[in-house]
C-alpha cells in the first residue's frame, strides 16, 4: 500500500461523519525491521485528538519474523503508549526504567525535551501482536521532563462485550495514567453479533481501530486494520460485531489538537529547525544530557536517517 493513498469516506455509510483510514505497511526498527500496519498519520489526517501515530502489528510468529528488536533511539515532544494483545516486550530507557509490556497492561513513556529507549520482544514470546501509539505534547508541555507510567486496567463488563480503559474515562472506569490533553484509549472486545453503545464526550473526536473481526462503527463497516474516524459532536458511539466470532478493537479519542506539528522520524517539533536540532543532539556528543543513555541493551543505538533535502513543513490535524 503506497503512502500516496488518501483517506476514503465510504459512500454507502449511513453516517457520513465516519472516515475509513486504511493502513499501509511500514518497516520498523532499522536493519532488523519488523513490518507494522500504520493508519495514522495519513495524507489527509495527521491527528485524532492528540493521537498522532497508530501502528498495528501481528499476530507475528516470532520464530519466522524474528520478533521486535528496536535498538536505543530518541524521542522528543511526545508520549509513547504501548499496548499488547499477545507476547511480551522488554523496555529500557534513559530514566533507568527496566520494565515489560504485557497484554492488558499499558506502558506510557513521556519524552518531553528528550528520552531514549529500546524495545525487544522477550525470548519467551512466540507470537507478537499489539499496537504502538504516540501522543503529541502541547506546546506548553513539550519540553517537560521524562516520565514513565504503568497501569493494568481491570476489565469492565459491557452488554455484549468488555472494555479495558488504559487512558481517560469510559464505561464508568477512569485510568490513573496522566496525560497533557484530554484523551481516551480503550480496548473493546465484542461477542459475536453483539452491539455495544457507549456514552462519550461530545467534545472528543474518535478513532476506532479494528484488530480482529468485522465491525460497524457508527453504522460504517470496518475491516481488520482499518481505522474509522468520527468527528466531534456524538454523545454515544455504537459498535456492532457483524461476524460469527469475537471482535477486538481499540477506541481512541480526544479533544481536537489545534496546534500544527512537524513529525519526522522519532521527533515531534513545531518547525524544521526543531527537528534539525533534535537530530543533531542525538547524532553528536555535544549535548549528551538531552536524551541520556540506555543501559543494558546488547548493541549499538540507532543512528538517525538523513534529513530530506527540503524544509519540513508544519501540519495541522487535517492536511
Amino acid at each position: 500500500m503506497s503512502t500516496t493513498e488518501t483517506d476514503l469516506i465510504d459512500p454507502h455509510a449511513a453516517d457520513p461523519r465516519v472516515e475509513v483510514l486504511p493502513p499501509r505497511d511500514v518497516p520498523l526498527g532499522g536493519p532488523r525491521a519488523m513490518t507494522v500496519r500504520r493508519t495514522l498519520p495519513q495524507r489527509s489526517r495527521t491527528l485524532i485528538g492528540a493521537w498522532c501515530f497508530v501502528d498495528h502489528y501481528g499476530p507475528d510468529d516470532v520464530a519466522h519474523t524474528g520478533g521486535m528488536d528496536v535498538a536505543p533511539h530518541p524521542h522528543t515532544g511526545l508520549q509513547t503508549v504501548s499496548w499488547l494483545f499477545t507476547g511480551e516486550i522488554e523496555h529500557r530507557d534513559s530514566l533507568g526504567i527496566h520494565a515489560y509490556v504485557r497484554p492488558g497492561e499499558v506502558n506510557l513513556m513521556t519524552s518531553g525535551h528528550g528520552i531514549a529507549h529500546s524495545e525487544v520482544s522477550t525470548p519467551a514470546t512466540t507470537t507478537l501482536h499489539g499496537v504502538q501509539l504516540w501522543v503529541a505534547l502541547p506546546e506548553e508541555h513539550r519540553h517537560t521532563g521524562r516520565a514513565f507510567h504503568h497501569h493494568a486496567p481491570a476489565p469492565v463488563a459491557l452488554d455484549g462485550g468488555e472494555a479495558r480503559v488504559f487512558l481517560g474515562t469510559l464505561a464508568g472506569d477512569t485510568s490513573p495514567v496522566p496525560t497533557f490533553t484530554p484523551l481516551l484509549g480503550a480496548e473493546i472486545t465484542l461477542r459475536p453479533h453483539a452491539t455495544v453503545t457507549l456514552d462519550v464526550d461530545p467534545a472528543f473526536e474518535h478513532g476506532l481501530l479494528v484488530d480482529t473481526g468485522e465491525v460497524r462503527f457508527a453504522d460504517t463497516p470496518l475491516h481488520p486494520a482499518d481505522l474509522g474516524y468520527l468527528a466531534p459532536g456524538a454523545t454515544t458511539v455504537t459498535l456492532t460485531n457483524t461476524g460469527d466470532t469475537a471482535a477486538r478493537t481499540v477506541l481512541l479519542g480526544g479533544t481536537p489538537f489545534e496546534e500544527q506539528i512537524v513529525m519526522w522520524w522519532n521527533f515531534i517539533g513545531r518547525s524544521h529547525e526543531d527537528i534539525v536540532r533534535a537530530r543533531e543532539d542525538w547524532m553528536s556528543s555535544e549535548n549528551p544530557d538531552r536524551y541520556g543513555a540506555v543501559q543494558g541493551y546488547p548493541g549499538d543505538r540507532l543512528p538517525a536517517p538523513e534529513l530530506p533535502g527540503i524544509a519540513l513543513k508544519p501540519r495541522g490535524r487535517v492536511r
